[in-house]
């Protein structure tokens, strides 16, 4: 009889959201307001993105065909404030950026789905 592999205990997205600066909402409004225009990111889908986003977001689908060309395009200086719908996609599309070189990354922990919490 074959065993079957041991089971990783936490979710590889909930890994990789322990190397990023997760912050809740009130902080991410603080953050948000002081902000530079284009660098408040959703990375949610464009139809997520037109039924409701954060004032001032750009839309940048992590699932999208030209996510890795826009993010190419992001200056590695700058400080960017990310987020999605629950908190998943984003730490995926967090930690391409930072492997791409963007390091000042500030991740809405829950996603928006935290505002409503």
């Amino acid at each position: 009889m074959q065993e079957s592999p041991p089971s990783c205990p936490i979710p590889r997205w909930q890994l990789l959201k322990q190397e990023l600066k997760n912050v809740g909402p009130e902080e991410f409004d603080y953050l948000r307001s002081a902000a530079k225009k284009g660098t408040l990111l959703d990375v949610r889908s464009e139809d997520e993105f037109a039924d409701y986003h954060l004032e001032g977001a750009r839309n940048m689908n992590y699932l999208g065909p030209n996510f890795l060309e826009q993010m190419d395009q992001l200056d590695p200086e700058e400080t960017y404030l990310v987020y999605c719908r629950s908190g998943r996609r984003s730490v995926r599309a967090c930690t391409l950026m930072k492997n791409a070189g963007l390091k000042n990354l500030i991740h809405l922990d829950g996603g928006i789905n935290a505002y409503s919490e």
